[in-house]
C-alpha cells in the first residue's frame, strides 16, 4: 500500500481543490471514531515525526491497531504501512491518548500506546521498536511491569538520543487507599530506556496526585534534559498547570507552576498542555483552563527555567471555543496553533513571534474543514515550521508555514 499526501506551502485553503486533494479524499479520513484495521482511513488521530535526515515517519492509531508509514519525499508520498502491533487490540480512542513517537540512538524509531484492559478507561502502555527504519517492529512490550493503569504516554529523545517516557500512572492510588488516605487523580511516572537491557528503566513517580485523564507535553532544555507539562492537582481540588525539568542525572527537578487559574474541579478535562523551548531557552506553555481567574486557551513564557511565568495572553475567539492549542518554538520563530468551531466549521488558527515570544503576530487561518477533525499538531524539520493536521473530509495533510502575516 502506498500513501499520497499532498503538502501545501503555507495556506492549505488555496490548495486543497486541486487534483492532489481530489485524490486523497477518498483514502484518507478522520473521524469521532476509528474503525478496525491499520489503513489511515481507520484513524481518527496521526502524529508525525521528522527523522534527522529529513524523512518524515507518520504513525496512527485506528480502533484496534497502531500503524506506521515513512516519507523519503517531504510527505509527497509514503511507503508500506507498518503494523505496531501485530494482534488486534483494544486501542485507548481517548481525545488526549496521542500516540508517543520518538528516534532514538542508530535510528531506532519507538512507538508508544495505550490499550485497555478493564473499565472506566483503565490502560497498559505498550512500546512498539524498529531498528529497520519502520519497516517492520519488534514484539510490543508493555512499558513497565506493573499493571495499574496507565496512559498518556509522551516520548522524547535527548541530545544524545535516550530515550525519556513520561506518562500518568495509577500505581498509587490502591496502595492509599489501603492505608485509609485521600488519593485524588494519579500520577506522572517517567522512565529511560535502556540500550544494553532493551527495556525501559523501572518506573519512578515525579509527582504524585497529578490529574488523572490529560496528556503530558515535553521539550528539550537548552542543555538537551526534557522538561515536562502537565496538569497538576493543587490543594486537592485545584487542577492548574505545571512544569519540570529533569537534570542531567535523569532525576526531576522542583514542581513550577505555569498559572495560578484556580480551577477547582474534580472532573477530567481532557485537554493537556503543550510545551516548547526555544534555542535562548526560553520556555513557551499553552493550556486551556476553566478557572475561577480566567477561562479559555492562553500561553505564558519563561525565562529562567520555569521559575517564573509572564502573565497569560488569551488565545482564540471565546465565542469559537477556542481548543487544543500547540506550540513549537523553531531557530527562526516561536509559533502557537488551535483549534476553533463557529458551529459549523473547525478550524486551525495560528499566529507566530519572532522575537521569542514578546510580540505575536496577528491569528490568521491555515485551515478549516466541516466535518471531524484530528487536534493540530506542529513539528520542526530543520528550522522549518509545519502543522499536521489530519480531517474526515479533507484527509491528511502537511503544510509548511512562513512568518508571514
Amino acid at each position: 500500500m502506498k500513501l499520497t499526501i499532498s503538502i501545501c506551502a503555507a495556506i492549505w485553503l488555496s490548495c486543497a481543490a486541486g487534483p492532489a486533494a481530489a485524490q486523497m479524499a477518498g483514502m484518507h479520513h478522520a473521524g469521532n471514531g476509528a474503525c478496525a484495521g491499520e489503513a489511515l482511513a481507520c484513524a481518527s488521530s496521526a502524529t508525525p515525526i521528522f527523522a534527522p535526515d529529513s524523512s518524515l515517519y507518520l504513525a496512527w492509531a485506528t480502533a484496534d491497531h497502531v500503524a506506521v508509514a515513512h516519507s523519503t519525499d517531504g510527505g509527497k508520498s509514503f511507503g508500506p504501512v507498518a503494523k505496531v502491533n501485530p494482534d488486534a487490540a483494544k486501542i485507548d480512542p481517548g481525545p488526549d491518548s496521542r500516540l508517543g513517537i520518538a528516534i532514538g540512538r542508530d535510528g531506532q524509531l519507538f512507538i508508544s500506546y495505550t490499550i485497555l484492559t478493564g473499565a472506566d478507561y483503565v490502560g497498559r502502555v505498550y512500546v512498539g521498536r524498529s531498528t529497520d527504519g519502520g519497516r517492520s517492529f519488534t514484539p510490543p512490550e508493555p512499558i513497565t511491569n506493573d499493571t495499574a493503569s496507565q496512559r498518556f504516554t509522551r516520548l522524547i529523545a535527548d541530545t544524545s538520543g535516550k530515550i525519556f517516557a513520561a506518562w500518568i500512572d495509577k500505581r498509587e492510588v490502591v496502595p492509599a487507599k489501603q492505608a485509609g488516605r485521600d488519593y485524588t487523580g494519579a500520577a506522572l511516572a517517567f522512565a529511560w530506556w535502556d540500550p544494553a537491557r532493551k527495556a525501559f528503566t523501572p518506573t519512578r513517580i515525579a509527582q504524585s496526585d497529578s490529574c488523572e485523564c490529560c496528556r503530558a507535553a515535553a521539550a528539550l532544555d537548552r542543555s538537551g534534559h526534557p522538561v515536562v507539562a502537565f496538569r497538576n492537582i493543587f490543594d486537592t481540588h485545584v487542577r492548574d498547570h505545571a512544569i519540570m525539568t529533569f537534570g542531567a542525572n535523569g532525576e526531576p527537578g522542583p514542581l513550577r507552576r505555569v498559572s495560578i487559574d484556580d480551577w477547582q474541579t474534580d472532573v477530567c478535562p481532557h485537554q493537556g498542555p503543550d510545551i516548547a523551548v526555544g534555542p535562548d531557552g526560553a520556555y513557551h506553555v499553552a493550556w486551556f483552563t476553566q478557572g475561577s481567574k480566567r477561562q479559555g486557551l492562553f500561553y505564558a513564557r519563561s525565562t529562567d527555567a520555569g521559575i517564573s511565568f509572564s502573565a497569560p495572553i488569551r488565545l482564540g475567539d471565546p465565542e469559537r471555543t477556542p481548543s487544543r492549542a500547540r506550540v513549537l518554538a523553531t531557530k527562526n520563530a516561536v509559533w502557537l496553533a488551535w483549534k476553533e468551531f463557529d458551529g459549523t466549521v473547525s478550524s486551525i488558527r495560528a499566529m507566530s513571534s519572532a522575537d521569542g515570544g514578546k510580540h505575536w503576530s496577528p491569528a490568521r487561518t491555515l485551515a478549516e474543514t466541516r466535518n471531524a477533525s484530528d487536534q493540530p499538531i506542529l513539528i520542526a524539520g530543520g528550522d522549518r515550521a509545519y502543522l499536521s493536521w489530519l480531517t474526515h473530509d479533507e484527509g491528511y495533510h502537511l503544510l509548511a508555514l512562513d512568518t508571514q502575516p
